[in-house]
């Protein structure tokens, strides 16, 4: 039996004592470890297949127990954890109180920054330069940045004062011309023209070969060409766009190769100031169903190792994210003013049916929810109908968006918010925690939380028959369970507007429910009815407005609950306190999550872990009551 590399590194130190050879064997099982794992736990494989040898080499060059190591994201940042000492604790990848999927500083010295959004690493890294610079200290900063997130607003910013303050950054852009879905836009372009760069050194050289045996004026001519250089390249070599801002480029390179990385990182370390190494790698290196599919692997659910097939789930019915790829498709085909937009998430939001279905009518801008929102706005002014399709968690990156472009101006835009609440295996840079709560703020906003697929293609249809102002439809990362209060999928039909809808009668306690939750507080209402309790329950459907008279009507009860999966805090419960704060009203109970950043594992876990089961539910009201 061969003995294996990776059982005996213990910590990156142990790296610099292997050879080439041993290294690519390395590779090799690292990879075979992420795939063992994550074929069990699910997660962000093909990036990290990606990235192996780029690590490796990092970690052989530096010391970042000292130095600094930030990731972009942290997606990719896997094999960084098995030679950072997790080797042994990888198998609990993703799980409750188990290692996390990103880096996070309380699980090791090695991980500087707790990553989780695209576009932020170079801000961090300036300002640990900068702070670095203060305290004159010398240790080195590395940033590990994806091409795909080099195309968000604030890595261009810090792009900006990187070059401006020239203080020492090695800056290592992973360029696999992949996000989760395929690269979008100019720069995605621009780059593609820097990893076939090697085509202009041949042509330059051949040309002025043949101009200097020219005579005089072919001399001339090459002289002439040296002192417009600097143009020449700025038209040929895409890697004078960094140049031109003071960061220093060298490639682009094969980031699977060892000894050209190892060659290149200890050349910069001399060069004063910031540089850039442009790495190409394929995603989902070594490993060929994520090579093949590498938007599947990006975030892939339990898998087969051997065919890389993934698993099937138990049916529990069609997914929020699948009712609305559908639900949209039928409202545009009835309405040719709508137009969706998506910030790099095409597959992960469901809008590649829309796109397949029409394409002219279809924008993906690429990690820039901000630039999402506004194109949204602008859209609007036009006289379009924009659907905005983000994740919960990165929408809150366009907050200032969504206030100034789209609410003060009151334009119709429609944002589906895919991933509200909590997600679970993906921890809390991933929880749509906030959304209620930062949206309720908004004047002139407009909040929906359907619950069954019916209720979604209602909302759905209602908020794109509204008018003068934004709406927000919210839904989790689920499967939308059905109800038996909900409708058969039938033609849409308008909801009535802020109107809650009653599910059950009962004098003793109101569970005013939104959401996920809806169901669970049938599920209260069931137990609490064994103790002789009967409940009341309302699937709220509006947010914002909220039924003020569902909500003054369960003041006839001994208590008042509310059932959120978002932020206890500004959520929808506050809403109900807002609109009991003039009169006398029993107690209330506002249940949601609480105040503090929810950890990474299964949603059931999660739940149960904050005390927001249907059984403990029952217990916290059956405590109230007494």
């Amino acid at each position: 039996m061969v003995d294996s590399i990776l059982q005996h590194i213990e910590r990156p130190d142990d790296l610099r004592t292997l050879t080439d050879r041993e290294l690519v064997a390395l590779s090799t099982e690292i990879r075979a470890r992420l795939v063992e794992v994550t074929s069990k736990r699910g997660g962000h494989l093909a990036s990290s297949l990606g990235a192996v040898e780029i690590i490796l080499a990092l970690h052989r060059i530096y010391d970042f127990s000292v130095d600094r190591l930030v990731f972009d994201v942290g997606h990719q940042a896997y094999a960084h954890k098995l030679i950072t000492g997790r080797n042994g604790c990888f198998d609990t990848l993703r799980t409750f109180e188990g290692i996390c999927g990103f880096p996070r500083r309380d699980e090791s010295r090695y991980d500087a920054h707790e990553s989780g959004h695209a576009a932020d690493s170079l801000s961090i890294a300036c300002g640990l330069a900068t702070a670095r610079d203060l305290n004159g200290t010398d240790e080195e900063i590395v940033v590990l940045i994806g091409d795909a997130a080099l195309s968000g607003g604030m890595a261009f910013e810090a792009l900006n004062q990187i070059g401006h303050d020239q203080r020492n950054i090695t800056i290592i852009l992973n360029d696999n011309e992949m996000s989760i879905s395929h690269n979008v836009g100019a720069l995605s372009l621009y780059l593609g023209k820097a990893r076939m760069s090697k085509s202009y050194t041949a042509t330059r050289d051949a040309v002025e070969e043949t101009l200097s045996r020219a005579g005089t004026v072919g001399r001339s001519l090459v002289r002439a060409g040296e002192l417009a250089k600097s143009s020449f390249k700025k038209f040929f070599i895409p890697g004078m766009f960094f140049e031109d801002m003071g960061i220093k480029y060298f490639g682009p390179i094969d980031g699977h190769s060892h000894q050209i990385l190892n060659d290149v990182l200890e050349k910069v370390q001399n060069v004063p100031g910031p540089v850039l190494i442009h790495a190409v790698t394929r995603k989902g290196q070594g490993y060929a169903p994520a090579e093949e599919q590498p938007e599947l692997f990006h975030g892939v659910s339990p898998f087969d190792p051997q065919t890389g097939k993934v698993l099937e789930r138990p049916n529990n019915g069609k997914s929020y994210t699948s009712i609305f790829a559908n639900a949209l498709v039928t409202e545009a085909e009835a309405n040719p003013e709508i137009v969706a937009i998506t910030a790099a998430m095409e597959d992960g939001t469901g809008l590649a049916a829309f796109k397949d279905r029409f394409e002219d009518r279809f924008f993906d801008v690429g990690i820039a929810e901000e630039h999402a929102v506004t194109l949204a706005a602008g859209l609007a002014i036009g006289g379009k109908l924009p659907v905005v399709a983000i994740y919960s968690t990165f929408l809150q990156r366009a907050f200032d968006q969504i206030v100034v472009n789209v609410a003060l101006q009151k334009q119709h835009v429609v944002f589906c918010i895919d991933r509200g609440g909590l997600v679970g295996e993906d921890g809390p840079t991933h929880h749509g925690a906030f959304d209620l709560a930062y949206l309720r703020a908004i004047p002139h906003m407009r909040i929906i939380v359907p619950t069954c697929e019916s209720d979604f293609r209602d909302a759905l249809h209602t908020a794109l028959s509204l008018t003068d102002g934004p709406v927000a439809l919210r839904y989790p990362r689920a499967t939308a369970r059905p109800r038996a209060d909900c409708g058969e999928w039938d033609e849409a039909q308008t909801l009535p507007y802020g109107k809650a809808r009653l599910l059950r009668e009962g004098g003793d306690v109101a569970l005013l429910a939104v959401g996920r939750f809806v169901n669970t507080a049938l599920e209260v209402a069931d137990l609490l009815s064994e103790q002789g309790i009967k409940a009341r329950v309302y699937n709220m459907l509006w947010v914002k407005p909220v039924d003020v008279e569902a909500v003054v009507g369960s003041c006839d009860t001994r208590l008042i609950v509310t059932l959120e999966d978002g932020s206890a805090i500004g959520g929808f419960g506050t809403a109900v306190l807002e609109s009991l704060a003039p009169m006398s009203h029993p107690p209330v109970l506002t249940l949601g999550l609480p105040d503090e950043f929810i950890p990474h594992g299964a949603v059931e876990q999660l739940f149960k872990s904050i005390g927001l089961t249907a059984p403990q539910i029952a217990e916290k009201i059956l405590t109230s009551l007494r």
